[in-house]
């Protein structure tokens, strides 16, 4: 049985990605926010660390030197439930196009993370309305 099911990963995704503040408080008319891989990966290990840790992986980020992480991880398995279930799957998917950016940075406890810019637009995930 794949980490995926055996912890109920959907099931965190979608806790965190519900807890994900929309700042206008009545709402806005594009839906509720996206949030990078990046995001999804802090705010998911910091609620459910077990994730990581049976991954044995990090949150990941520019200068971690490996090219697996909790955010690559996240972002590949949604992806790829996303194109298999299209729009009956919870979870939608977007891009943030990369041009022009020259960073972002991010903050998990008392840790920064600056993302890393790879060459590939950026991941983003929210909870389908």
């Amino acid at each position: 049985m794949s980490v995926w099911v055996r912890l109920g990963v959907l099931d965190k995704v979608r806790a965190v990605l519900g807890a994900v503040p929309i700042v206008n408080p009545s709402g806005h008319h594009f839906g509720r926010p996206f949030i990078t891989a990046y995001q999804l990966a802090i705010k998911l290990d910091a609620a459910y660390p077990d994730v990581a840790d049976e991954l044995k992986v990090e949150i990941g980020g520019s200068g971690v030197g490996k090219h697996n992480s909790l955010a690559q991880y996240l972002a590949g398995q949604l992806s790829r439930r996303i194109s298999e279930r299209g729009a009956t799957y919870p979870v939608e998917g977007a891009f943030l196009s990369k041009e022009l950016l020259t960073s972002l940075q991010y903050t998990a406890g008392d840790k920064q993370i600056t993302g890393s810019l790879n060459g590939y637009d950026l991941s983003m995930f929210r909870l389908r309305a």
